[in-house]
């Protein structure tokens, strides 16, 4: 295999997660194609995996924890890591080694950055991004809010270990209608699918539903409320991974609609 940094011949296919054969992807809108050109002013890097056969297959990206959703220092945060695993599309190229050498070639380009260390978010459970994954490469988990783990790599021992930003107030809802509030940063497929529907299905109901939309794409705007991306519906937190159907989503707007009348 092969790892290269992202290049303007490839861009496309990375704003897509590697996915340009779903419908999802197309329905996810261009929240991170806007995220890539904000954060890449900010030290926002990226890497593909490609295998023998010259076919792109894997991807990593990681920015200074400064403009992540996480507290810290010094420090470079990976916003995901991904090979993909789909037969559909290119194929599956999990379990050949894509990611171990993702994440070598990450950290090796930290360090020459001076950074002084890696940090990764997982999840205790064996889904996407799994927790047990990074202990395996040698990190040590730091933080956990639910099943969102936070684990780091330090290069140093003169930086401090991050923390999770926790939620600092709830979204407000509205007497007469319906609040449908969507945190929404940009850098995430899946979440910028969950806001899309979102947004769809609360359109429907014209003005008796109100759509919040808070872009967290600002950092101070994240820190501000302590949330980087999640949905709401009438101050309830709807689940966003793996992302809801547009169905459910209007299912939802639809019940709290009804109870208006």
């Amino acid at each position: 295999m092969e790892i290269r940094d992202l290049d303007n011949q490839h861009e496309q296919l990375f704003f897509k997660c590697l996915e340009d054969w779903s419908d999802d992807m197309a329905e996810s809108g261009d929240r991170r194609k806007d995220w890539f050109t904000r954060m890449s002013a900010n030290g926002l890097r990226a890497k593909l995996a490609f295998d023998d056969n010259g076919v792109l297959a894997g991807m990593i990206q990681y920015l200074p924890i400064e403009y992540s959703h996480a507290e810290g220092a010094g420090l470079h945060f990976i916003n995901c890591i991904w090979v993909h695993g789909h037969k559909k599309g290119r194929g599956n190229f999990q379990g050949r080694g894509m990611g171990s050498e993702l994440l070598k070639a990450a950290e090796e380009d930290a360090r020459s950055l001076g950074s002084g260390g890696m940090v990764a978010w997982g999840l205790s459970m064996p889904f996407w991004m799994r927790a047990s994954w990074f202990k395996k490469h040698g990190y040590a988990k730091t933080d956990k809010d639910g099943m969102s783990v936070l684990l780091w790599k330090p290069f140093s021992k003169t930086v401090h270990p991050p923390k999770w930003i926790l939620p600092r107030k709830k979204p407000v809802c509205l007497e007469d209608k319906v609040t449908v509030t969507s945190f929404n940063s940009g850098w995430c497929s899946v979440q910028n699918l969950a806001h899309e529907r979102a947004k769809r299905a609360a359109a429907m109901h014209g003005d008796n539903v109100h759509f919040d939309h808070i872009d967290t794409m600002n950092r101070e705007t994240m820190l501000e409320w302590g949330i980087s991306d999640a949905l709401f519906i009438d101050g309830k937190q709807v689940r966003t991974g793996p992302p809801p159907s547009f169905e459910k989503i209007k299912n939802l707007v639809d019940r709290r609609v009804r109870k208006l009348r």
